[in-house]
C-alpha cells in the first residue's frame, strides 16, 4: 500500500501544468535527437544542462529523463526507413527492420516498435517501482570478471548473427575488435594502431563505422544496379500501415522477452543498451519456431531489441538513484545534475527526497503515453520517406549520414573515414560478409579489454579468477555452449546422413 500511496504522490507532481509541459518538451526533443543520427541523448542533455539550474530539480531530471528514454524511440525510425541507425543498440533493429521497410513493410515495422518501446518502458518503470533496491544490491555482486563473462557471452551471439559462413562472421568480428583496440591505450597511455595519425588517438567513433557500413554500404550496393537502384514499396491506406493482429500476436513473447532482458542488462552498470538489444535478439531468435527467417524481415526480430534497448532506460536509473553509480555517459550526466541541484544519489535517496523520485517515476509512465501519442500517428508520415525515387532517397541518405558524423567532433577526417567505412561495407556485402558481428566486436571490444585486463590486476595475473566465481563462470560457460552449438548441429547432420 506504501507504493499505492507514494505513486499517486508522484502522479500529483508529475501532472502538476508545469512538469507536464517539461516532459512533453523532454520525450518530443528526444524523439527528434534519435532521428537524427551522431548527436545522442547524452551530448544533448550536456548541451541543455546549464539551461536547468534555475528549474524546479523535478521538473529539470523530468524533462532529461524524458530526453533519454525519448531518444530511444526515435532511434528505430532511421535505423528501418534508411538503414542508418544513429547508435549503437538501433543497430539491431536494422537486422529486420529495413528488411521488413524493404519489403513493404515499413509501416508495421515502425508500428511494432513503438509499441515494443511503450510496453518495455512501462515494464522497466515497473522495475524501477518495485524492485530497485534488491535489484541494486544484485548488481553490486558484479565485478570485473563478471563483467568480462557477460562481454564474452554478447560476443558469443555473433553465432545467431552469423548468417550463412561462421567463419566469416567471425573474421568480421576480429576485424571490428581490431577497430575498438585503435587509439590510446587507458592503462599504459601508448598508442596503437594509428599509424601515425593524430585523430586516431582517440580511436574511432561508433557513429562513423556503423553508419558507413550499414547506410553507405547499402547505398552503393544499390547504385550498382542496371536500374539505380528501386523505389522500396509503400502499400496505400492506413490500415496496411499500422501493425496487424497477427504481428502483435507473434510479438507477444518478444515484448516480454525485451522487456525483462533489457531492465536487467540495465541494472548492471556499464552494460548499457547495445548488449541488452543483442543478447534479446539472440535469445528470440534461438527460442524462435523459425530462426532462420530472421534477418529476412520478421516482426519479432524489431520487438525484441526495440523492447531491450527501451526497458534498459529503467534499469540504468536503478544503480543511478539507489546507489549513485551511472552506467553509461547519459547516466553519468544526469548524476552531475541530481548533485549540482543538491541531492545525494544512494540507499537513501529515496527516503530523502520521495517527491523527486516518484514524480520521475510517474512522469515515466506519463513519458511512455506521450511517445506512443506521438509516434503512432506519424507512421504515415515517415513512410512517405519511401515513397522517394532512389535519385532523391541516396542524396537525402548520404546527406544524413554526413551531417550525423560530422556533428560527432566536427572533423573532415572522420568524413574520410565515413567513406573508407563505405567502401568496406560495400565490399562486405559483394562478398557476403555480414556486418553485425563487426559492429559487435567494435561496441563490445573496448569493454571485454578493460574488464579483462582489471580482473588480471585483481588477481596479480591469474587467470583462473575468470572461473572461480560463480556468476563469471556460468557467463563464460553459457558462451562456450553458444559457440558450440553450430558443431552439435554439424555433428547432428553428419549423423542423419550416416544413417541414410
Amino acid at each position: 500500500m506504501d507504493v499505492l500511496a507514494n505513486l499517486a504522490q508522484g502522479f500529483a507532481v508529475a501532472l502538476s501544468p508545469f512538469n507536464l509541459l517539461w516532459c512533453f518538451i523532454g520525450v518530443f526533443l528526444g524523439t527528434v535527437i534519435g532521428v537524427l543520427p551522431g548527436l545522442g541523448p547524452a551530448a544533448t542533455i550536456a548541451m541543455l544542462l546549464p539551461l536547468t539550474f534555475r528549474m524546479d530539480p523535478t521538473g529539470a531530471i523530468i524533462m532529461l529523463a524524458g530526453i533519454y528514454y525519448g531518444a530511444k524511440y526515435g532511434g528505430s525510425t532511421t535505423s528501418i526507413l534508411l538503414n542508418v541507425p544513429g547508435e549503437s543498440a538501433s543497430v539491431v533493429t536494422c537486422f529486420d527492420g529495413y528488411e521488413m521497410a524493404k519489403r513493404g513493410r515499413g509501416g508495421p515495422a515502425l508500428g511494432i516498435a513503438a509499441i515494443a518501446s511503450f510496453v518495455a518502458g512501462t515494464v522497466g518503470v515497473l522495475g524501477l517501482m518495485l524492485v530497485a533496491p534488491p535489484l541494486a544490491k544484485f548488481a553490486l555482486s558484479f565485478s570485473s570478471p563478471e563483467y568480462f563473462g557477460l562481454m564474452c557471452l554478447g560476443l558469443a551471439m555473433v553465432v545467431l548473427l552469423a548468417g550463412k559462413s561462421l567463419t566469416k562472421a567471425l573474421l568480421a568480428m576480429l576485424v571490428g575488435l581490431w577497430i575498438a583496440g585503435m587509439g590510446t591505450d587507458l592503462f599504459t597511455s601508448t598508442s596503437r594502431f594509428t599509424f601515425g595519425r593524430m585523430e586516431l588517438l582517440d580511436g574511432i567513433d561508433f557513429v562513423v563505422v556503423a553508419i558507413g557500413v550499414f547506410a553507405l554500404g547499402e547505398v552503393l550496393g544499390n547504385m550498382e544496379l542496371r536500374e539505380g537502384g528501386r523505389m522500396l514499396p509503400v502499400p496505400k491506406g492506413l490500415r496496411k500501415l499500422l501493425p496487424n493482429w497477427q504481428d502483435l500476436k507473434d510479438c507477444r513473447f518478444a515484448f516480454l522477452n525485451g522487456s525483462v532482458i533489457g531492465f536487467v542488462i540495465g541494472v548492471l552498470p556499464g552494460a548499457g543498451s547495445t548488449i541488452a538489444s543483442f543478447i534479446s535478439y539472440g535469445v528470440e531468435k534461438a527460442v524462435s519456431r523459425h530462426p532462420e527467417k530472421f534477418g529476412t524481415g520478421v516482426v519479432e526480430g524489431v520487438a525484441a531489441p526495440e523492447g531491450a534497448n527501451n526497458s534498459e532506460t529503467g534499469g540504468a536509473l536503478v544503480p543511478l538513484l539507489t546507489l549513485g553509480i551511472p552506467g553509461s555517459g547519459t547516466t553519468a550526466i544526469l548524476l552531475a545534475a541530481l548533485i549540482l541541484w543538491g541531492f545525494k544519489p544512494g540507499p537513501l535517496m529515496i527516503q530523502d527526497n520521495p517527491t523527486l523520485f516518484w514524480g520521475l517515476v510517474a512522469s515515466m509512465y506519463i513519458g511512455n503515453v506521450m511517445l506512443l501519442v506521438l509516434n503512432l500517428p506519424l507512421i504515415p508520415l515517415f513512410a512517405q520517406i519511401l515513397r522517394l525515387p532512389p535519385y532523391l532517397l541516396y542524396p537525402v541518405i548520404f546527406g544524413i549520414s554526413l551531417v550525423g558524423v560530422y556533428s560527432v567532433s566536427s572533423s573532415l577526417f572522420d568524413v574520410w573515414m565515413l567513406a573508407a567505412f563505405g567502401l568496406l561495407g560495400y565490399a562486405m556485402r559483394k562478398l557476403d560478409y555480414p556486418a553485425a558481428p563487426l559492429i559487435l566486436g567494435l561496441v563490445l571490444g573496448d569493454s571485454m579489454e578493460r574488464a579483462l585486463r582489471q580482473s588480471l590486476m585483481m588477481s596479480q595475473g591469474d587467470l583462473s579468477i575468470l572461473v572461480s566465481r560463480p556468476i563469471s563462470a556460468t557467463m563464460l560457460f553459457l558462451a562456450v555452449l553458444v559457440l558450440a552449438a553450430p558443431l552439435f548441429k554439424k555433428a547432428n547432420a553428419w549423423r542423419e546422413k550416416a544413417v541414410t
